[in-house]
């Protein structure tokens, strides 16, 4: 199940995708969020979905990946559109006790549980094709404003990126220490919630200790390498906006455009 986690892994490739701008990567995953929640009908959903869809085409990533992003939280997904299931106004199509479904309260359910995938298979999509330290990179100029302030931006830029960063990792160090623990005969799989619980206690403890050795080990090599932060630092490598990153900003205004228009010519789902 941990080997189902995809947050934070970077995967390297050469697609359109892959050689934008971090930044504006940055900027296109925001608009495609603005997007996905001021979609008022089936329509203007659809067109957001299909957009997402050819983008993640356009990565030429497997799509089992983008697949395992979706499975480790499929249950809170599923969860919330059931609960909206039974938030809405109009004549009751289905009376449960107390519970009454409504059209509104289907469409309001279809509304959120879509909503909620597209926004993790767009963010998927920043993840999978934004090396770390390009992402560190695009973080720190686009909060570089907030430096007047006082605001540490590149140290928050680092902090995190390092945290995510390390997702994968610390799954995999919990995925060995739970093999080595059912390996001595630690029961984990039966049993009530309790009692699975409990087991996780001899996970937990050494995960920890990891953790700490890991920080600790980065700390070292980073003072090592005389790091100082922020101030006076050169980079490697240079950001630059170019042609692909305009086509994606006309893009994305090509799809604002569509959004609007269906919000407007076409009768609302949701309000």
């Amino acid at each position: 199940m941990l080997k189902d986690i995809t947050l934070g892994q970077f995967l390297p490739g050469d697609s359109p995708v892959h050689r934008l701008d971090p930044r504006a990567k940055i900027l296109l995953l925001i608009a495609v969020i603005v997007f996905i929640f001021i979609t008022g009908n089936y329509i203007s959903l659809a067109l957001v979905g299909v957009f997402i869809i050819a983008v993640i085409l356009f990565t030429k990533i497997s799509l089992k990946m983008y697949l395992k992003s979706m499975k480790m939280i499929l249950f809170i997904v599923l969860f919330t559109g059931l609960i909206n299931l039974f938030y809405g106004k109009g004549e009751p199509l289905v009376q449960l006790g107390i519970f009454t479904i409504t059209e509104a309260g289907i469409n309001n359910a279809i509304f959120v549980t879509v909503r909620i995938a597209l926004l993790i298979l767009a963010s998927s999509v920043l993840t999978f094709t934004t090396s770390p330290t390009d992402l560190t990179d695009a973080v720190e100029r686009l909060l570089k404003p907030l430096t007047v302030f006082h605001i540490k931006v590149h140290e928050v830029a680092m902090m995190m990126t390092i945290a995510l960063r390390f997702v994968p990792t610390l799954l995999e160090e919990t995925d060995k220490i739970m093999s080595a623990q059912k390996a001595r005969g630690a029961d984990m799989d039966s049993g009530n919630l309790i009692k699975r619980v409990k087991a996780l206690i001899p996970v937990l403890i050494p995960l920890f200790l990891s953790a700490f050795r890991r920080a600790s080990d980065l700390a070292i090599a980073m003072e090592c390498r005389c790091y100082q932060g922020g101030s006076g630092r050169t980079r490697m490598k240079t950001l630059h906006y170019g042609k692909i990153d305009a086509y994606g900003a006309a893009i994305c205004l090509v799809l604002l455009t569509g959004v609007i228009l269906c919000n407007i010519f076409l009768p609302a789902t949701v309000r």
